[in-house]
């Protein structure tokens, strides 16, 4: 199963490590990397409203573990935020492209 998977980071700069990081290991075949994204949130008992970087990472269901892991090794937060969303339909030389390009 193909997967997108949402990472917020809190800036450009930790969202390219963690970008590079996830490609370099072969765990992604594409991050997109979104500046300028508003997130408003509770945080210990305070309500939050930041500046953050979005990153959307394809990927596979049985990469998802090592995504996590390797994510949490270079983020920053004490709990970031990953989500994974199933894609229910793709065109197939977009996902053949994707296959090729995880190790």
């Amino acid at each position: 199963m193909y997967l997108v998977v949402l990472v917020t980071a809190k800036d450009k700069k930790e969202a390219r490590k963690i970008s590079s990081g996830l490609i370099e290991a072969g765990l992604a075949a594409c991050i997109n990397i979104v500046g300028g994204v508003e997130s408003v949130f509770f945080w210990k008992n305070k309500l939050n409203r930041e500046k953050e970087t979005l990153l959307i990472i394809k990927t596979k269901k049985e990469r998802f573990s090592r995504v996590i892991k390797l994510i949490r090794s270079i983020h920053s937060y004490e709990v970031p935020e990953i989500i994974a969303l199933p894609v229910v339909a793709g065109d197939k030389s977009y996902l053949r492209w994707v296959d090729a390009n995880l190790r």
